[in-house]
């Protein structure tokens, strides 16, 4: 054996030791906060602190997609100042369109300039009328766009994007990812409700996510748990209309938009949770499901395996709320 390769050897078995320790030397960090107007809990277990790495994506993510950012990308291609995307908008485009064509359109990011209109998005609006919904529906659907490598092309200059209902769950996703690559095996990233865990809480079981119900109170975040999921991987989102609505001309409003009709969607149905491989398909699903409404939810997906979905819908005539779940959804209750 030469004193080369004798000291290769040496060094490997180093290395392989110094991993061990470190990994031993691994305690479980909590970061919280607030990030786009909601809270955040991260909960990982690695051999340091990886806060500031969440804060630098943090950053990163709001320069990118926040339409509230008047600096951001996403705020750039709406006022028609650039036409760039970047590696963030380029894959939310990509998977929106992924549950736009499966949900036969229910969910659609191009619905901004409805949002606005009924006073939901980053500009005021009032109750608008029939004419005025029907004169932005020109300008709204995935199809008037499309990306040409890393340009944005619209059909028409006034469609903008609002990628509310899916960057928090792409958030989660890229902070897991990044925990993921520091050495972390076992964490749970949690942004305003949307869910994304990999491996074992610090009792050595799978992670708990609560499911709330819904609640008529809109000026209090109240958390009365519904059920208990347990996840050692994958993700959960939730959508509903019971905390994001108005009243206004003795009419409920809510922020949920069909985008075939431009009207605000308020029916029976109260949420719908999602759990899904990805954060971002589960908050995607979960909106689009809320604007099917509950009985086409059912219908869809009734025989799916690969998303979990439950339903809670409101009974007009006894006053009680029907939960509804597939197989797929059972499956993960505690």
């Amino acid at each position: 054996m030469t004193k080369r390769y004798a000291f290769v050897l040496v060094a490997l078995a180093v290395a392989v030791v110094m991993m061990f320790v470190a990994r031993g030397r691994q305690r479980f960090y909590t970061n919280e906060g607030v990030v786009w107007t909601t809270e955040y809990h991260i909960t990982y277990q690695a051999d340091h602190d990886l806060n500031d790495s969440i804060q630098f994506l943090f950053n990163n993510i709001d320069m990118s997609v926040s339409p509230y950012n008047k600096a951001s990308l996403i705020s750039s291609l709406n006022e028609n100042t650039s036409t760039r995307v970047d590696a963030y908008i380029k894959r939310l485009i990509e998977a929106s369109l992924v549950v736009n064509r499966e949900s036969g359109g229910a969910f659609d990011p191009t619905v901004m300039p409805l949002v606005n209109a009924w006073g939901f998005g980053y500009k005021s609006g009032t109750m608008p009328t029939r004419v005025q919904l029907d004169s932005i529906l020109a300008f709204v659907g995935m199809g008037k766009i499309a990306l040409r490598g890393d340009t944005l092309v619209k059909q028409d200059p006034r469609v903008m994007l609002d990628f509310s209902s899916i960057a928090k769950g792409m958030a989660c996703d890229e902070i897991g990812r990044m925990l993921t690559r520091n050495g972390a095996r076992n964490w749970l990233v949690e942004i305003g409700g949307e869910v994304v865990a990999s491996g074992m809480n610090k009792r050595g079981t799978a992670w708990q996510v609560s499911v709330d119900m819904p609640t008529s109170e809109t000026d209090e975040v109240i958390h009365d748990s519904a059920l208990t999921l347990a996840l050692d991987s994958g993700a959960v989102a939730t959508s509903g209309n019971y905390r994001k609505w108005r009243e206004q001309g003795g009419s409920k409003i809510s922020h949920i938009v069909d985008p075939h009709t431009g009207d605000s969607r308020v029916g029976t149905l109260l949420s719908v949770t999602v759990v899904a491989p990805d954060c971002m398909s589960a908050d995607a699903w979960a909106t689009a499901c809320m604007v099917m409404g509950d009985s086409a939810t059912r219908a869809m997906m009734q025989p799916r395996r690969d998303l979990g979905v439950m339903t809670i819908t409101a009974d007009t005539i006894s006053g009680n709320l029907i939960v509804w779940s597939n197989k797929a959804f059972a499956d993960k209750i505690q």
